[in-house]
C-alpha cells in the first residue's frame, strides 16, 4: 500500500480561517438563543440568532432585533465579543495560540505564520508575530481612547450605564460594525441619530471608523515613517489618498444635495458623517431614507468599495477601486501600463481587481433583484440593502427587520 494513503491531510490557512469564522458564528448563535441573552429572558429563535451572530462576526451591522432593547447586558457582551473577533479576524484566536506556544518554549511553525499572514493580509510572512502584537496593542489603545472620549457624553446622558455604552460604541465603531445599543422598545434601531448635532460623538466615531478602515499595515507605515509620506509603501499611499478622496468628494456632494434644513455647522457634520459611514461602518446620524435618490446611489457605490486591506472593514477594498480607476485612466490616455507614485501595476494585480469587482457586482445584482422579486419591494431599496450586506456595512432603509427568512438568508 502506498505511503501516500497514510499521509495526513492538513487544512490550508484559508480553510482554517473559514472554519474558524464558521465555528465562532455557530457558537455565538447558540449562546444568543439562551434566555439569559435576551432582556425578557426568553429563548430567541435560531434563525434570528444566526442572523445576528453572522452580522456581528462579519461586522455587517444589519440587525433583525434591536440590540439596545431586545438583548440583555449578557447578550450585548456576547455580540460585542463577536464583533471584536470579527473585526480583528482570526488574529485574536491565532495570537492566543502564539502566546501559548511562546510561553511553552515552542517555536511557531511556518504554517501558523502563514495563517496569521492571510488573516491580516500582510505583505510577507517575515515579522508576522511582531506585526500581530502591534495590531493587538494598537487596537486596544485606540478602542480605549475612543471609549474615554465618548464617556463624558454618555455618562452625562445615562449615568453609570454610559460607561458600557462608551465601550460598546467605541469597539463597534473601530471594528466598522455599526451595532448600537441606544434603542428602546418605543424607538428601536435609532443608530446614533440622537447625537446628530453633537460634535464630540460625531468626530470620535468618524475617527474610529477611519482608523479601523485604513488597515493595520497602513498604521504601521505611519508609526514607522511618521510624516515622511515618500517612504510609505505604495499600498499605504494609495489607501490614504483614495480614502481621503472617498470622504471629501461625497461629503461635498451631500452638503449641497441633502440636509438643507440644518444649520451650516450641523450640515457639515451630517455630510461628513454620512460620507464616512458607508465605508462599511453602518452608523448613521440622519434618516438616510430621506436622502435624495442620487445620494442613495452614491452610498451604494461607497458601500461596495468599503475599507482597505488588513483592516476591520469589508467591501471590495480601496486598493481594488483605485487600481480599476487608474487602469481606466491609463486606457483612456492610450498608455499600455497603469501605475501610481512612479510604480507600475502588475497585470495580475489588475486582473485580480477586475475579478473582485465583478464578484461584488454579481452578488449585488443577484441579491438585490432576488429580494425585490420575492418581497415585492422597489429595486433601488433592495440594491441598497444588498450592497449593505455584501459590503458588510449595516446601513439600512428600514426593510431588513421586515424581510422574510429567505431574504435574510440571501
Amino acid at each position: 500500500m502506498s505511503k501516500d494513503i497514510h499521509k495526513k491531510k492538513h487544512l490550508s490557512s484559508f480553510q482554517l480561517i473559514i472554519l474558524g469564522f464558521a465555528s465562532v458564528i455557530l457558537l455565538g448563535a447558540i449562546i444568543l438563543m439562551l434566555p439569559v441573552s435576551s432582556a425578557e429572558g426568553v429563548i430567541t429563535p435560531f434563525n434570528q440568532t444566526l442572523f445576528t451572530s453572522t452580522s456581528a462576526v462579519c461586522v455587517t451591522g444589519l440587525a433583525v432585533l434591536d440590540t439596545g432593547s431586545y438583548w440583555s447586558v449578557f447578550g450585548q457582551v456576547v455580540i460585542l465579543l463577536l464583533i471584536q473577533i470579527g473585526g480583528l479576524g482570526v488574529v485574536t484566536v491565532v495570537t492566543v495560540a502564539v502566546s501559548v506556544f511562546m510561553l511553552s518554549g515552542r517555536k511557531i511553525s511556518l504554517m501558523q505564520r502563514s495563517t496569521m499572514q492571510n488573516a491580516i493580509s500582510a505583505h510577507k510572512v517575515g515579522g508576522i508575530v511582531r506585526l500581530t502584537k502591534f495590531i493587538l496593542k494598537g487596537t486596544l489603545f485606540i478602542e480605549m481612547a475612543g471609549a474615554l472620549a465618548l464617556l463624558p457624553v454618555f455618562y452625562h446622558d445615562f449615568g453609570r450605564k454610559g460607561i458600557w455604552m462608551a465601550v460598546f460604541h467605541s469597539i463597534s465603531a473601530f471594528c466598522n460594525a455599526g451595532f448600537d445599543i441606544l434603542g428602546t422598545p418605543a424607538n428601536p434601531f435609532p443608530s446614533i441619530t440622537a447625537y446628530a448635532g453633537n460634535p464630540i460623538v460625531n468626530v470620535v466615531i468618524m475617527f474610529l471608523i477611519i482608523a479601523g478602515g485604513i488597515g493595520f499595515l497602513t498604521w504601521e507605515d505611519i508609526c514607522i515613517n511618521k510624516t515622511h509620506f515618500r517612504k510609505y509603501h505604495m499600498q499605504s499611499k494609495i489607501i490614504l489618498v483614495t480614502t481621503a478622496l472617498l470622504i471629501v468628494l461625497p461629503a461635498v456632494f451631500f452638503f449641497f444635495s441633502d440636509f438643507t434644513h440644518l444649520s451650516v455647522g450641523k450640515r457639515l457634520l451630517a455630510s461628513a458623517f454620512q460620507a464616512v459611514t458607508p465605508r462599511t461602518a453602518g452608523f448613521n446620524t440622519m434618516d438616510i431614507s430621506k436622502m435624495t435618490e442620487v445620494s442613495k446611489a452614491m452610498i451604494i457605490i461607497l458601500m461596495l468599495v468599503g475599507g482597505s486591506p488588513s483592516s476591520t472593514a469589508g467591501g471590495m477594498k480601496t486598493t481594488t477601486f483605485a487600481v480599476l480607476v487608474l487602469n481606466a485612466f491609463a486606457t483612456f490616455r492610450s498608455r499600455e501600463d497603469a501605475g501610481a507614485f512612479g510604480r507600475r501595476f502588475d497585470r495580475q494585480v489588475i486582473k485580480n481587481a477586475a475579478t473582485i469587482a465583478m464578484l461584488y457586482f454579481m452578488l449585488l445584482f443577484f441579491g438585490g433583484i432576488t429580494i425585490s422579486v420575492y418581497e415585492g419591494l422597489p429595486v433601488l431599496t433592495c440594491f441598497y440593502e444588498a450592497a449593505s450586506a455584501v459590503g458588510t456595512v449595516g446601513l439600512t432603509l428600514g426593510i431588513t427587520p421586515e424581510l422574510h427568512i429567505i431574504s435574510r438568508l440571501i
